[in-house]
C-alpha cells in the first residue's frame, strides 16, 4: 500500500503534540492504536475467509471434472445366500412366543 517512514511519523507525532498537547497525545495514540489493531484483525480475518472460500470452491470445481470412482463390492467365491425372513432354525428350537396384540 503505502510506506511511513521515521520522518513521518516524527512529523505525525510533533503536528499531534502542537494540536493535542501533551495531556491528551498519550490518550489519542492509545485510542488509534487500538483502531488501527482492530482494522488489521479484520482485514486479515476477511483475507483468510477469502482464501478458505477460494479453495473451496477449486475444490468443488475438481471434484466436478473428476469425479470420484463408485466403489465395486469385493468379488466372492460363495454363490449368493437366497433371501428368508427369519433366520433358519435348528432342531428343537422353541417357537418364538405370537406378537401382543
Amino acid at each position: 500500500m503505502f510506506e511511513v517512514g521515521f520522518s513521518e511519523l516524527v512529523l505525525l507525532f510533533v503536528i499531534g503534540l502542537l494540536v493535542l498537547g501533551p495531556e491528551r497525545l498519550p490518550k489519542v495514540a492509545t485510542l488509534l492504536g487500538r483502531w488501527v489493531g482492530r482494522a488489521r484483525r479484520t482485514a486479515s480475518q476477511l483475507r483468510h475467509q477469502l482464501e478458505r472460500e477460494i479453495a473451496l470452491s477449486e475444490l468443488e470445481e475438481r471434484r466436478k471434472t473428476h469425479p470420484a470412482p463408485t466403489p465395486t463390492p469385493p468379488a466372492t467365491d460363495k454363490p449368493a445366500a437366497p433371501s428368508a425372513t427369519a433366520p433358519p432354525r435348528a432342531p428343537g428350537d422353541a417357537d418364538p412366543p405370537p406378537p401382543a396384540g
